[in-house]
């Protein structure tokens, strides 16, 4: 069975798991005896009618399953960590997207993207070389919302040249660019409690949860 398989029936074990500690037990003893304490004592004028007691009953019920559903939820938690950590690990190697304003470079063509958060009537991507002058200016026209790539056919440019971009994107006279993203390498994995991180070759250490994008 594979390592994957393996933890995935440990997940299915947790979320199954229902087991009462000794804590547990010994708070539902004390409420039953409050409460039992509560109707020899009550009113005789103003007795607790059924719909009181079934409530109380309840209490003591949800406040147990909610402390059970906290338990399964961090066991489950910590072995979506690990299933993250194994998914790392064949990330080594390859490109994933990220937020970013680094213009990727291969087979003399650089590559990028950018977020809209509405339809745009114009965009345009600016061209930057290593030392922040305008290179080019890319004219995409009018964009729908949500994500979109460019390609600069730059001929014979090298990867490290570190060229950048950045993006004007409106509808109207407002603004509707949500970001920049850009390609970058992972060159490693590590970990750190319950984060996941990957060390980039550009951006350097970035939690798994911010990657947008796997290539």
């Amino acid at each position: 069975m594979s390592t994957i398989s393996a933890l995935a029936e440990q997940l299915n074990s947790a979320a199954g798991a229902a087991s009462v500690t000794k804590n547990e037990a010994g708070s539902e003893d004390r409420f039953l005896k409050l409460l039992v304490a509560q109707m020899q004592n009550q009113d005789p004028m103003n007795p607790l009618d059924n719909a009181q007691v079934t409530s109380q009953m309840a209490q003591i019920n949800t406040v147990s399953g909610i402390d059970k559903l906290n338990k399964t939820v961090a066991g489950l938690n910590s072995q979506l960590v690990q299933l993250q950590a194994l998914q790392g690990v064949t990330l080594v190697g390859r490109d994933v997207t990220v937020a970013g304003d680094r213009l990727s470079v291969a087979d003399g063509a650089g590559v990028g993207g950018f977020d809209l958060n509405a339809a745009a009537d114009s965009v345009k991507v600016d061209i930057l070389n290593a030392a922040g002058r305008l290179v080019t200016t890319l004219d995409l026209g009018a964009q729908g919302s949500g994500r979109h790539a460019f390609e600069w056919p730059a001929g014979a440019v090298q990867d490290g040249d570190g060229y950048r971009f950045r993006v004007q994107a409106t509808s109207g006279s407002a603004s509707v660019l949500g970001g920049t993203l850009m390609r970058d390498r992972v060159d490693a994995v590590s970990s750190a409690g319950n984060a996941l991180n990957l060390e980039l070759r550009h951006s350097g250490p970035v939690s798994y949860d911010t990657v947008k994008a796997f290539n």
